[in-house]
């Protein structure tokens, strides 16, 4: 029967292990536990062709070709498999000789030492298949266009030296110190997620952006013309939470003008299911229809972004994220909205007639009070865990300076921890996590790292 390989592997160790060794080994049963627990991978004791490499995939920010340089130094690899989105690796060998030297050599190799954040530590067990990855959809919303090549270089820099960026006391919403933003026709306040008609900003539209809107009517994808423009300059490593324009602010277009670097933002659809989509540096997205008004849309805070890549035999790779300066071209909406998608409409919601509350049913037993728990906390929570995670990546200061300040060792209960954005800040803590689907989220959040 297959087993997890890390904790057999120190009970047969016929010599007793250094100090070292065993936090190595507690490092190896912890990964192969997390694997088995949430991917269904088996690892084995016996030494086969195939070693899987934890820490060592795309979901932490490791190149398919690292992993190819160090561990062909052991001998000639046959495939380095890696999944999408995965902290993990799969490297084979031609024979069980050559994945035994390489688990004696690289297991526990700190990859990228001396680099901060970017060192990571390889974990190795040896497992006897690679499961297969699962198929992810492509097919954009209905709706969504993408124009790639927009401007060209000229223009694009252009563009960028016309900016004048807000200064930090100009800026009402505080939350965006971290990140340059500017507005052109109104303002956009983020605490509200909305814009105030009777308050114009001066000085109206500058000419170079209003050739750009002229550019954009001329594709035929937008039937309003823009007169509001939201200015934002991200650095590697920031995001936008997934989010829904609100439907009475703004007419049926959102437009964005991705500058300087390319990104992947994320559409999901109410239903859960999500469809990464790359913006091309100088691209031109447009989002109408329900791509605009029921699909959210985000883009998750991390340096790094998985792209397709026909040479790669994963089809995938990483692209390192560079600064991007976006803008985002709306017109004001000067109604209530009438959309077809009323779930999401804050226009109709308003207007929604109040229905009477439900009847509360007590449930009469313990057995009954866990059933209906885990209905309806323990299953909602594991199905909103990706979209609330966008939500939620900047610890919170003095929460940090509690964590730090604790004594080595001390168990910590992260209650509602969520995406557990709080359990990699103090690594001598012990902080065990509840909702299963949270844990994936941790991940992101933590380095991806076991």
């Amino acid at each position: 029967m297959a087993s997890s390989g890390g904790a057999e592997a120190v009970a047969d160790s016929p010599t007793k292990l250094s100090k070292s060794e065993r936090k190595l080994a507690k490092k190896q049963a912890k990964a192969c536990h997390t694997l088995l627990k949430h991917d269904g991978i088996h690892t084995v004791t016996r030494p086969t062709p195939i070693l899987l490499v934890a820490n060592g995939g795309l979901g932490n920010g490791i190149q398919r070709s690292e992993i190819h340089t160090i561990f062909s130094t052991v001998g000639p690899v046959e495939d380095v498999v890696m999944l999408r989105e995965k902290p993990y690796c799969f490297v084979k060998y031609g024979n069980t000789s050559l994945a035994t030297s390489a688990m004696h050599r690289l297991h526990g190799h700190r990859l990228r030492e001396g680099q901060g954040p970017s060192n990571v530590t390889l974990y190795l067990s040896f497992v006897e298949s690679v499961p297969t990855d699962k198929p992810q959809s492509n097919v954009p919303p209905p709706g969504l266009v993408i124009i790639p090549d927009f401007i060209d270089e000229c223009l694009e820099q252009k563009i960028i030296d016309s900016i004048e960026w807000a200064s930090p006391s100009e800026i009402a919403n505080q939350s965006l110190k971290h990140r340059k933003v500017k507005h052109h026709g109104y303002e956009f306040n983020y605490s509200s997620n909305n814009i105030d008609r009777d308050k114009p900003l001066p000085g109206g539209m500058p000419e170079l952006y209003g050739q750009v809107i002229n550019r954009i009517m001329e594709t035929g994808h937008v039937q309003f013309k823009p007169d509001q423009l939201t200015i934002n300059q991200y650095q590697p490593g920031q995001g936008i939470p997934p989010h829904v324009d609100t439907h009475s602010a703004f007419e049926d277009a959102i437009i964005s003008l991705s500058l300087e670097s390319q990104i992947v933002m994320e559409f999901t659809h109410p239903a859960g299911h999500q469809v990464p989509v790359v913006l091309p540096r100088r691209s031109l997205l447009v989002m109408t229809g329900e791509a605009r008004y029921k699909w959210t849309h985000g883009i998750t805070p991390k340096k790094t972004d998985i792209v397709p890549d026909p040479t790669s035999p994963d089809n995938l790779t990483l692209h390192q994220r560079g600064q991007r300066t976006s803008f985002t071209f709306r017109a004001v909406r000067r109604g209530p909205c009438d959309c077809k998608y009323p779930e999401q409409c804050d226009s109709q919601k308003s207007k929604a007639e109040v229905t009477a509350p439900p009847q509360v049913v007590y449930p009469k037993s313990d057995e009954e009070a866990a059933k209906l728990e885990a209905q309806q906390v323990h299953v909602v929570y594991n199905n909103i865990a990706q979209n609330f995670s966008g939500t939620r990546y900047k610890p919170w200061p003095k929460v940090v300076d509690f964590l730090n300040g604790l004594e080595p060792g001390s168990l910590v209960l992260d209650v509602g921890c969520g995406n557990g954005k709080y359990l990699g800040v103090n690594k001598n803590l012990h902080m065990p996590s509840r909702v299963k689907d949270s844990v994936h989220c941790c991940q992101p959040i933590n380095g991806l790292q076991y």
